[in-house]
């Protein structure tokens, strides 16, 4: 199942982060200690706070297995290589 981000749906990002984590069998201690980031941090993205830096969301969701995807109408043409550099 994909979820589109935006910033109305950020919330919707904590309890998916809470669900892997616990389903890891993961204190919130522990996965702040295996992403390398502040236990606050991982509290922070699971109540669906919106000022979470991005590298620190990306390290959680690396740790958890989550991938996110980018998607655009221009993402094939950016992929051959079209227009990427300018």
């Amino acid at each position: 199942m994909a979820v589109k981000l935006s910033m109305e749906t950020i919330p919707n990002l904590g309890p998916i982060v809470r669900y892997h984590r616990m389903q890891a069998g993961l204190s919130r201690i522990d996965l702040a200690d295996i992403a390398g980031v502040g236990k606050t941090a991982v509290y922070d993205i699971e109540n669906g706070k919106t000022t979470v830096r991005l590298n620190t969301l990306l390290k959680v969701l690396e740790a958890l297995n989550v991938a996110i995807c980018l998607e655009s109408p221009l993402m094939d043409r950016y992929k051959e290589g079209a227009d990427a550099q300018g």
